[in-house]
């Protein structure tokens, strides 16, 4: 007998390929270094986070029938996370992402999502008109929802009566893409993960710091947000008031995936009883030592 997911997670499932130099880089550098290709995307990556820590995650996303997308699903199914309803699509690539990584941080980065955003409100299906919801018997457990999907289709997920009830756990996926979740800002929809660059896109300024950012945010119609900011300190605001957090000091060996597993480690603290303070302190952690190198990509 299939076990129901204790979570939905619908965004981008992809291969990525990461270049990291061991010393610091500048635009036009020619460093030598490792290349890896690993899983990735952020719904995958929050997906494998959830599956470490006990839970059942399924995907919602699109995968390519072609010899990267079987491989890719192959890879899925070893880390544990159920992909009965993700879509495989025959007219389209298995996508990918491709970063450069540095002693000094991330130098440049490149998400090839098109397929995901063709595939559009297909991936959804099982969620809006199937075995896991519909208008008439709303999906009621946690989404992690990434933002490499279309403007349109998440305004669709926002709004739409199968979501009505589900707890929406939002992330932008990048800077590039941050203003894509305006939808649930003004809305007052679901808990944005958002960094302070990010914050600044969605509000149209800059801040100096992740509380007044989570202010704004909040004073702009968000229903919850949590603010980070590397190693400054994370905020988590709604409208009853705010916790600051200072994560711990690492040494910076990796940073493609970090943000996923903050929210991913929050998630599943918040799931599993933790009050907010403590379930801020914990994602905090996991993202340090995730950072740090001590624990595999």
């Amino acid at each position: 007998m299939r076990m129901s997911p204790d979570i939905l997670c619908i965004g981008s499932v992809l291969w990525d390929m990461i270049g990291r130099a061991p010393v610091g880089m500048r635009m036009g550098n020619d460093m030598p270094g490792h290349i890896t290709r690993l899983p990735g995307g952020v719904a995958l990556n929050i997906a494998v986070t959830l599956a470490g820590l006990g839970l059942r995650p399924a995907l919602l996303s699109v995968v390519g029938r072609d010899l990267e997308g079987e491989t890719l699903t192959a890879e899925c199914r070893r880390l544990g996370l159920d992909i009965t309803y993700m879509t495989r699509a025959e007219d389209l690539p298995t996508d990918r992402y491709m970063a450069i990584e540095a002693e000094n941080g991330l130098i440049a980065a490149i998400a090839d999502a098109h397929s995901l955003e063709a595939a559009g409100a297909r991936i959804l299906t099982p969620l809006t008109d199937g075995p896991l919801g519909s208008p008439e018997a709303p999906y009621e457990g946690l989404i992690a929802l990434d933002g490499n999907l279309t403007e349109a289709l998440l305004a669709e997920i926002a709004r739409h009566p199968a979501l009505a009830a589900a707890d929406l756990r939002i992330a932008p996926a990048s800077p590039g893409k941050a203003r894509r979740l305006s939808v649930f800002v003004s809305g007052g929809r679901g808990t944005l993960y958002v960094n302070l660059e990010e914050a600044g896109l969605l509000c149209g300024t800059e801040f100096p710091t992740a509380p007044e950012a989570a202010a704004q945010l909040i004073a702009a119609g968000a229903e919850r947000v949590l603010v980070t900011d590397g190693g400054r300190p994370c905020c988590d605001a709604d409208a009853h008031g705010r916790i600051t957090e200072t994560p711990r000091s690492v040494r910076v060996a990796r940073i493609t995936g970090a943000g996923d597993t903050f929210m991913a480690a929050h998630i599943a603290a918040e799931r599993a009883g933790e009050d907010r303070p403590t379930a801020l302190r914990t994602a905090l952690m996991a993202a340090a030592t995730y950072v740090s190198g001590d624990i595999p990509a």
